[in-house]
């Protein structure tokens, strides 16, 4: 019975792709189909290194000469930090010894060695 269902599954498979190629204007979308989440990792990817990416213009150090879009985009820096911060193993090790690295290290990014 499984065989006969199979071979049903093939020739309706057969009759589609032959459908899909017989449609000029479009042609076959499923190779397109099977290569879109491929695509959404790179674009994911891509994203992120987007906003890695450090801007020329230097920021206002104090929140009130922040324009809305940049006090934005720092709460958003900010919580991608966390989370980062909290999915580490060495946070699980030891919470204060990691936090006190993450913010040495963000001092160090910013140019904060003045303390």
């Amino acid at each position: 019975m499984s065989e006969i269902e199979a071979i049903k599954l093939a020739e309706q498979k057969l009759k589609e792709e032959r459908r899909r190629k017989a449609t000029v204007v479009v042609g076959d979308l499923h190779p397109l189909r099977d290569a879109l989440p491929e695509l959404q990792e790179l674009e994911a990817s891509r994203q992120q290194q987007t906003r890695r990416r450090v801007t020329s213009k230097p920021r206002p150090v104090e929140l009130s000469r922040m324009s809305t879009a940049q006090r934005q985009q720092l709460l958003e820096e900010e919580r991608t930090r966390f989370r980062e911060l909290l999915a580490s193993s060495s946070y699980r090790a030891s919470p204060l010894l990691a936090i006190g690295r993450q913010l040495a290290h963000q001092m160090q990014l910013e140019g904060g060695n003045q303390l």
